[in-house]
C-alpha cells in the first residue's frame, strides 16, 4: 500500500496561482502509473496527497525560498 506524498508550493500554476485542479490529477495519476509500472503497485492502494505550502513557508540552503532566489539570480 504506497503512500506518497508530494509537497510543492502554491505558487507554481500559471499566473502564480498555484497548481489547477487538472494538474493535481495529472499528478495523482502519473505517480499511480509510475508506482504500478516500476514496482507493480496495485493503483487501488495506491495513496498520493498534495500538500500545497505557501511560499513564505518553505526554505532552501538554510534561507527562505526567495532569498534563496535572489541570491542565486545575481
Amino acid at each position: 500500500m504506497p503512500y506518497v506524498n508530494i509537497k510543492i508550493t502554491k505558487e507554481g500554476g500559471p499566473n502564480g496561482a498555484g497548481p489547477s485542479i487538472v494538474d493535481k490529477n495529472r499528478l495523482i495519476a502519473g505517480v499511480t502509473e509510475l508506482l504500478h509500472d516500476v514496482l507493480g503497485k496495485n493503483p487501488a492502494t495506491t495513496f498520493v496527497v498534495i500538500d500545497e505550502v505557501e511560499l513564505e513557508h518553505w526554505g532552501i540552503g538554510g534561507l527562505p525560498v526567495e532569498e534563496y532566489r535572489k541570491s542565486k539570480a545575481t
